[in-house]
């Protein structure tokens, strides 16, 4: 444990941010008891105090404030004592949930507290900016036509225009994994996917996601981009074509093509694929030159901060920075309530008083817009930001403006994803989600990202290069195959500047393209500011209010049980349609870690499941609200019937870490016998986590391989059904009749409430004994009782209720659809089916059931009910699940919002 007993020197043990400060920051792990040297003077410590936890330095009396960097913090809700361990009743319940071997204290001895801060226009100063170089140094990167700038790496991106066209962008991209071995001047092919657009009504977001996809397609790290879209979302391409002319994008100046989808899977495919393959040698033909770094634009990112991020790597993030704009660069700060609390010192040195009341107006917006929503800015710190160190927002948001260097001037305040457009330094408003912020920035043109990082995250983003930071020397021998730089060694006695010259040289080398840790491993993600459902607080109490399912099936219409009977696995808790190894990840970022990790699985080929799955997602981490609808739909999928045994994979920082899950769990009575966990950080990277997991499924199935199957009736069977655009009458009937039959057989069938079918009086007075329904279950509930549920589903996203559905347990999904085939469940066969001729027409060759207008009732019932029983028997796979063409997207609510 790096456990300290005894007389310790306090320069050994401890570290004071700034002259002044009351608190002292531990830099490793001090047991109680062991007695600190300071100054002359001596105290025994109160309580054990964790590596980067506070303790008290000098005396503070009752209401006092306490200091870091200079600035408050908290007050003292009595007088403190020197060796006193520093807590708030948030760190105390952070710790109560983890998993540690020493007593805490028994009350908080400081409230938090947060000085509001007020522009003074009569002693403003206009700042000062760094002195520029004589001579600017100097990096090898793409120039690109127009005012695109320079690139540090030569993409071509298959964008995506909103989340339905996910999994297609994802296809054309896998198509072309080798084009570096013919094409040694690109740098790939790649998909650059999102969660936004799946609804009907625009977005509260639609300007923010409209700038993002804008300032992807014109980066200069972008040599050609497709712009797929399957034309059923919020917004369309036509939308984004639009908006990029009005608002003077370089359309012209990038290799571009905009490209609806109108057929089946297969033959767009291909249609993209040559579209993108014609454009390679173009592409390819453009050469790196030596460029000044005057085209250099740092996005200045910090995750999974700890409470050495502002005294080692912001500090030099911020260093770094400063010799970027010296050379005339720009960098770019964001994460708005990240910086709430920290107003005096970004605004120690600006441009003019326009640029501080600018950035001062981002802050009361963001403060607005979460009070809308029924929260504050508190709820930013994640659990791991606590757990390390960071009790609440203002000693993260102290910590986090550090990346400001003091010499450097605040010159811009821009807007989320808002181009930059001259040298200097920036402020883009953003929320504290590092991915979300992180798209803004490069949208903004940001072509090198300093991401600093104390418990060790590993974002990447998939077209522009990282360069990750970490605070401590500790973490970075942990994670030294995933980390760039150890910023640690600043706490170990070696000076900024020295850190800077080499940082800053490591910098200009990846610009160059010298490959990035991050870049090597392979993995990334790409999230933009996610849509806040409320544009004001008039809904919040009615939300707030609202009753909650009680889990009882509906009453339906008396009908003639469903003869149905398919072959399913026998499990100790029944039967099931399939057996599957789940490698389940807690937050965002570990979603592309648990996805590579099941596709080496799944190379193993180990007995006793079918296959491996992974769920990659965008939650767990930098939310409020949010929380219980996603671990209730987490803990429906882990204990999914299909699902034989489960890893918990943490990254080790987020808010949903493994011991917060076995907290949530075990309230819950759930069985961890057929659970393990595992963590991205504390288990030593990738290579070292993904042997863990190996080695754990292996020893798992090796003592539990057999799988019997038996032939069972429709009692065993759980549909999923929903919805999408209109549905013939006829078809709304039969499909009444087979779910009224279904539920009569014992059979459980949920509905997403969101399903058009729930729209139509024929399928509702034909179903429901008076033709009116409730919601059942809650998104994601497990629906503990057969017979006939509807599923709350708060979101138009037909993706988010297909994930819903999957925590609820079915086992197969039924659509039916008047549009483009969705995005199945990763997990879960989804069966889709059409009965519009002019969809039939398009689409036929990715429809599992393609329905004739003239059938009767009784052909259509009995066509679904013996492809229902075929794919739940795995005699049949449905077309677009068996070519993984899927999205696992959580809903936010009514009320889910990014911090």
């Amino acid at each position: 444990m790096g456990a300290e007993t005894g007389t310790r020197n306090f320069d050994d043990i401890g570290r004071i941010p700034a002259p002044g400060d009351n608190v002292a920051i531990a830099t490793r792990r001090l047991e109680a008891g062991t007695v600190v040297v300071h100054e002359g003077r001596s105290w025994p410590l109160t309580h054990t105090v964790l590596e980067g936890h506070r303790f008290v330095l000098e005396p503070i009396a009752a209401g006092a404030p306490l200091l870091s960097w200079g600035l408050p913090f908290g007050r003292a809700t009595r007088d403190l004592s020197p060796g006193e361990y520093v807590c708030n009743e948030k760190i105390l319940k952070v710790l109560a949930e983890r998993s540690i071997d020493f007593a805490l204290p028994a009350e908080a001895n400081f409230r938090d507290h947060m000085e509001t801060y007020a522009f003074d226009p009569g002693t403003f100063k206009p700042g000062a900016q760094v002195a520029q170089a004589q001579v600017p140094a100097t990096f090898t990167g793409y120039r690109r036509p127009g005012n695109r700038g320079v690139g540090t790496r030569n993409f071509v991106i298959i964008l995506a225009t909103t989340s339905d066209a996910a999994a297609f962008a994802e296809a054309v991209a896998s198509r072309f994994e080798a084009v570096n071995d013919t094409y040694p001047n690109i740098d790939g092919v790649v998909a650059v996917t999102h969660t936004e657009g799946g609804g009907e009504h625009r977005p509260n977001n639609l300007d923010f996601v409209l700038r993002a996809l804008a300032g992807f397609v014109v980066h200069a790290n972008v040599g050609a981009a497709l712009v797929v879209d399957c034309g059923a979302g919020s917004y369309d391409n036509e939308t984004l074509r639009g908006f990029m002319q009005s608002s003077g994008y370089a359309m012209d100046e990038v290799t571009h093509a905009f490209m609806n989808l109108g057929a089946d899977r297969a033959t767009e495919l291909e249609r993209a694929v040559e579209t993108v393959r014609e454009w390679l040698p173009q592409v390819n033909a453009c050469q790196r030159s030596d460029e000044s770094v005057a085209n250099l634009r740092l996005a200045l990112q910090c995750g999974g901060s700890d409470a050495f991020s502002g005294i080692s790597g912001n500090a030099l993030a911020g260093w770094v920075a400063k010799e970027v704009i010296r050379n005339g660069g720009s960098a770019n700060l964001a994460e708005t309530d990240e910086l709430i609390g920290a107003e005096p010192y970004v605004l120690e040195n600006v441009r003019d008083e326009a640029t501080a009341r600018c950035f001062l107006d981002k802050i009361t917006a963001f403060k607005a817009r979460a009070a809308d929503h029924g929260t504050t800015a508190e709820g930013n710190p994640s659990g791991g930001n606590n757990f390390r160190g960071l009790y609440n927002i203002a000693l993260k948001s102290i910590g986090a403006a550090r990346k400001r260097d003091p010499e450097v001037r605040l010159d811009h305040v821009i807007d989320y994803a808002a181009p930059m457009h001259a040298g200097g330094y920036y402020f883009m408003d953003s929320p504290g989600n590092d991915l979300e912020s992180i798209a803004g920035q490069v949208a903004s043109g940001a072509n090198l990202i300093l991401f600093i990082t104390g418990n060790g995250s590993i974002t990447n983003f998939p077209f522009v290069p990282t360069l990750k930071f970490v605070t401590t020397s500790g973490r970075f021998s942990l994670l030294a195959d995933e980390m760039d730089v150890n910023a640690g060694r600043y706490n170990d006695g070696e000076s900024m500047a020295t850190l800077g010259v080499e940082t800053f040289g490591l910098s200009l080398r990846i610009a160059s393209g010298e490959r990035s840790k991050g870049e090597l491993a392979g993995h990334s993600q790409v999230a933009i500011w996610r849509d806040w459902p409320q544009r004001d607080g008039s809904r919040l109490e009615a939300i707030r209010n609202a009753p909650v399912p009680d889990g009882e099936p509906l009453q339906v219409v008396a009908a003639e049980p469903v003869e149905l009977s398919f072959e399913a696995y026998v499990t100790a808790h029944g039967h099931a349609c399939d057996r599957i190894g789940l490698v389940m990840p807690t937050s965002l970022c570990s979603g592309q870690v648990a996805r590579l990790v099941a596709e080496d699985l799944n190379g193993r080929r180990l007995n006793g499941v079918s296959r491996f799955v992974a769920l990659p997602h965008t939650e767990g981490c930098c939310t409020v609200n949010a929380e219980d609808l996603y671990l209730q739909t987490l803990l429906g999928h882990i204990e999914h019937p299909c699902v034989r045994h489960a890893m918990l994979l943490e990254h080790g920082c987020e808010k949903v870490h493994n011991d917060a899950v076995r907290h949530y769990l075990d309230s819950r009575g759930v069985d961890f016998s057929r659970m393990g966990f595992a963590s991205v950080q504390m288990d030593g990277g990738l290579e070292k986590v993904r042997d863990k997991i190996g080695e754990w499924f292996a020893r798992e199935l090796d003592a539990d391989a057999e799988l019997e199957t038996e032939n069972v009736g429709a009692e065993a069977l759980r549909l999923g059904l929903t919805s999408v655009g209109p549905v013939p009458a006829a078809v709304s009937l039969a499909l009444a009749r087979m779910v009224a039959g279904l539920a009569a057989a014992g059979a459980t069938v949920v509905i997403a409430e969101n399903a058009s079918l729930l729209a139509d009086g024929a399928f509702t007075g034909a179903l429901f004994d008076d033709g009116r329904w409730v919601a059942s279950l809650a998104y994601g509930q497990a629906a503990a009782k057969p017979g006939c549920h509807v599923m709350a589903a708060p979101t138009e996203n037909a993706a988010e209720a297909l994930t819903g559905l999957g925590g609820t347990g079915v086992e197969i999904m039924l659509a039916h659809i008047a549009r483009a085939p969705l995005q199945s469940h990763p997990m879960i066969p989804l069966i889709q089916v059409a009965s519009d001729t002019h969809v039939c027409d398009r689409f036929g060759a990715d429809l599992d059931v393609a329905l004739r207008a003239d059938a009767s009732g009784a052909a259509i019932e009995g066509a679904i009910l013996a492809r229902i029983a075929e794919t739940a028997s795995r005699h049949y796979v449905p077309k677009l699940f068996g070519q993984g063409y899927s999205q696992f997207q959580l809903t936010r609510g009514l009320l889910g919002l990014s911090l």
